[in-house]
């Protein structure tokens, strides 16, 4: 029996998402294994935390569990955290996390809920239950810049998680071929008992709800078709990239047992605000100081772009502080191929704080002037 998730990460009943996220991150800090090496105590206690997480950060599998609580996730289709993963999360740093939205989705929560009260199963006919466990997905996240951003970019992830057996094709089998159906159960995974009244479906014994029995398993994996490997993934970031932004890797994640397909694997992109340039969807706003000389009469400025180039912008006379000067075309790239936001130049003005006696003299004789006493100046 799983033990109870809430006193695993001790947390209350009712803790927020952040939360049980901050009491998860501060145990694993605790009991990695990498901090505890050759302690199977810790080992245990990582896992059981991996575990509960699992199912606490995901709202459905919460849910379940605190309607079901264990006969939500009967059958091995709820979280399993650590279970054929070497016992450790694979990115030391702790940036790394698991499960967004792979294993079992609703309708297999409910399905092994409804199994453990004796109601069979329902929707999905009897091979849902010898389905073998779907890989983890895994999620990183990288922090880019503007100009990243703008141009697009590569983010390379090195870390380690199960991966096919390469000697057995991921069959488990000492010979590499597919498993016969397990006799006991005959491939659906579970067993029929009574218990007087009631019909009990129960996994089955012989292949623990695997439907195949392997008779002679692979050396090189134990039987799970899964070995821990180091990997290194290149993750192309298109150019325009919102910040916020997941990108989906399908089938990149955690090798599934006993060639169960793999998880997917996820990237959160975030962009880094620029110094030059506010971004507004593909549109980009850059402040200005032009001299109010410029503004007055009109003029050319010199102005930078994102992709580091030089344009020479026209000011048009009367040019008010405040106001933006439209560039078509050199804004961020948009989500229509080649086509591009624009760039705004946000007037802005610097007055001098020296003047000569000359300057002065002008300005004082600027602002003894009809449209000087009208508050131009």
């Amino acid at each position: 029996m799983n033990k109870n998730p809430y006193e695993v990460l001790g947390v209350a009943r009712d803790a927020s998402d952040a939360d049980i996220k901050k009491a998860y991150h501060k145990l694993v800090m605790q009991y990695h294994p990498d901090k505890n090496p050759g302690d199977k105590s810790a080992e245990e206690k990582f896992k059981e935390i991996n575990n509960a997480f699992d199912i606490l950060k995901d709202p459905q599998k919460r849910a379940a569990y605190d309607r079901f609580g264990d006969a939500a996730f009967a059958g091995g289709n709820g979280a399993s955290a650590g279970a054929g993963f070497g016992g450790g999360n694979p990115f030391g740093n702790g940036a790394f996390h698991f499960d967004m939205g792979g294993g079992a989705g609703m309708d297999d929560i409910l399905r092994e809920a409804m199994r453990g009260f004796g109601f069979g199963d329902f929707g999905g006919g009897a091979a849902r239950g010898a389905q073998a466990a779907r890989g983890r997905d895994l999620l990183d996240e990288v922090t880019i810049s503007l100009q990243d951003a703008y141009f697009g970019t590569t983010h390379t992830v090195k870390f380690s998680s199960n991966v096919e057996c390469e000697k057995c094709h991921g069959n488990g089998t000492d010979d590499g071929k597919p498993a016969p159906a397990c006799p006991k159960c005959g491939g659906t995974g579970y067993v029929h008992t009574r218990q007087g009244f009631f019909a009990m479906e129960t996994p089955c014994p012989e292949c623990n709800g695997l439907g195949r029995k392997i008779d002679k398993k692979c050396s090189e994996c134990g039987g799970t078709g899964t070995v821990h490997k180091s990997r290194t993934l290149e993750v192309k970031i298109p150019a325009g990239i919102d910040d916020g932004a997941r990108l989906r890797l399908a089938g990149q994640g955690e090798a599934g047992q006993n060639g169960a397909p793999a998880g997917d694997f996820y990237l959160d992109v975030h962009v880094k605000p620029d110094a030059r340039f506010e971004r507004v969807g593909a549109d980009l706003v850059s402040r200005i100081d032009i001299p109010f000389t410029t503004l007055a009469m009109g003029g050319e400025i010199e102005v930078d772009t994102i992709d580091d180039k030089k344009l020479s912008v026209k000011v048009p006379s009367g040019t008010q502080v405040g106001e933006k000067l439209r560039v078509r075309g050199h804004g961020m790239p948009s989500r229509r191929a080649g086509s591009f936001g624009d760039l705004y130049i946000l007037v802005n003005v610097q007055i001098p704080t020296k003047l000569t006696e000359k300057q002065k003299k002008i300005l004082t004789e600027f602002a003894e002037t009809k449209s000087g006493k009208k508050g131009w100046f």
